[in-house]
C-alpha cells in the first residue's frame, strides 16, 4: 500500500453513517461495531468520500481552522486510524 500525498480514499461499503451535532456515528453491520468520529475526523471521513486527496484534505482543514500550515501529519494519522478501523479504503484509481 502506498502512502502518497495524492492518495485518495473512499468509505468502505455497507457502512451506516449518522450525522450528529458533534461528529458522525458510523455503524459497521458486518461486525456490529459502532464508531464515534469527532468533528475533525468526521470532516476527514466526509472529504475522503468526496474523492479528495490527503493534500486537499489538509488544505481544507488549514483554511477551516485558520492554521499557519496544512496539518499533513495529523491528516496522515487520522487516515491511518480510519484505515485501521476499516472505515475507509484506498481508491484504486
Amino acid at each position: 500500500m502506498t502512502n502518497a500525498i495524492d492518495d485518495k480514499y473512499q468509505p468502505e461499503e455497507g457502512l451506516e453513517v449518522q450525522h450528529m451535532p458533534d461528529g458522525f456515528v458510523v455503524y459497521q453491520p458486518e461486525n456490529e461495531k459502532v464508531h464515534y468520529l469527532n468533528p475533525t475526523a468526521s470532516i476527514v471521513f466526509e472529504l475522503c468520500g468526496a474523492g479528495q486527496s490527503k493534500s486537499a484534505i489538509a488544505g481544507y482543514l488549514q483554511k477551516a481552522f485558520s492554521l499557519d500550515e496544512p496539518p499533513l501529519e495529523q491528516v496522515d494519522q487520522c487516515i491511518a486510524d480510519l484505515l485501521k478501523q476499516k472505515l475507509i479504503t484506498l481508491c484504486e484509481t
